[in-house]
């Protein structure tokens, strides 16, 4: 050994229930056995909890003065930030129908009043292992857009590229109406869709323009290679098309598979029309910035030469101007 140990920090965990007397017994049993625990009387109070610094595991009592155990579930289950955690219902209700809002509301599981310490400490185990898991995965998904990133920061000339494209496609995507799965994929799409160019030599990557055949054979491979580096995480699985096909154009003269419009998935098409706008308006050693005018005129003619979908890049130009009339 030498000298040194590693401790994980200690779970932490939110009891909610208004009644003192059954939280204070929760958190002395979840105390004794190593766990962190903070309690909440009602709903709001656990909102500011979570809020202030979200918990590994929530146990919320159904019934409460005000908001319902079911209303802090749906609130925790909604959030892209939270819904993650494990919540666990504690109800003294044996109704089926109870259960089923529950299920509904989003619950990860179930506790019945009176709380057995056996069952409680059993469950809250269980669910803090997946918790843990979960957690290892996002902590992947985190390696690989800083990856993205580092391969971003190889070129001068496109620092905040990824950032932009992630703000601005999950901002396309809520302007379509998207369910946030897609929007989530969206933004890591804007981290991870040139990730493949890691593998691309900085001769060929900083050259920019005037590539020859040879060099062009490299340069279009980086998609395919992307997509195999972020393939073995299921958690990435939505973001695999949006890296594999963001460069396809809709004619069918893009790479890596020449794929048409109605072959190529919409969410490549978003992060697609974001790009195209940020690679306009970004100077090169090779060109000058278009101003966000020029930009538009030279997309929409490109649309309409079967470049791009010309219908989300007409979204993609209401956006800004709603954008801009809000700001």
């Amino acid at each position: 050994m030498n000298g040194f140990s590693l401790r994980r920090q200690a779970p932490r965990i939110l009891v909610v229930d208004d009644q003192p007397s059954i939280a204070g017994l929760m958190s002395q049993l979840l105390t004794l056995r190593g766990y962190e625990v903070v309690t909440a009387s009602n709903v709001e109070q656990a909102e500011a909890e979570i809020r202030r610094q979200a918990p590994d595991l929530i146990l919320s009592d159904v019934k409460m003065p005000g908001k319902s155990g079911y209303d802090l579930c749906r609130s925790v289950k909604s959030d892209p930030a939270t819904r993650l955690i494990p919540f666990v219902l504690i109800t003294g209700l044996t109704d089926s129908a109870d259960k089923l809002q529950g299920i509904e509301a989003g619950a990860d599981d179930f506790l019945n009043k009176p709380v057995l310490a056996e069952e409680l400490t059993a469950r809250v185990k269980s669910l803090l292992r997946v918790k843990e898991f979960t957690d290892e995965l996002e902590t992947a998904d985190s390696v690989l857009c800083t990856l993205g990133l580092i391969v971003e920061g190889r070129d001068p000339y496109t620092e905040g590229h990824c950032e932009r494209l992630a703000t601005r496609a999950s901002d396309l995507g809520r302007h379509l109406g998207l369910d946030e799965d897609s929007i989530m994929a969206l933004r890591r799409g804007g981290y991870l869709h040139d990730l493949g160019k890691i593998a691309v030599p900085d001769a060929i990557l900083k050259k920019g323009s005037d590539l020859t055949p040879q060099e062009w054979v490299i340069m279009k491979q980086h998609p395919i290679t992307g997509e195999n580096i972020c393939k073995p995480l299921k958690s990435l699985r939505p973001v695999l098309p949006i890296i594999r096909h963001h460069h396809e154009h809709s004619d069918g003269s893009g790479y890596p598979d020449g794929l048409r419009a109605g072959e190529i998935p919409l969410l490549p098409r978003v992060l697609q029309v974001v790009d195209v706008y940020d690679a306009l308006c970004t100077a090169r050693p090779y060109k000058p910035a278009l101003s966000h005018d020029e930009a538009a005129q030279t997309m929409r003619e490109e649309a309409r030469q079967g470049l791009w979908d010309a219908e989300l890049v007409d979204e993609f130009f209401s956006m800004l101007v709603e954008q801009r009339s809000v700001a």
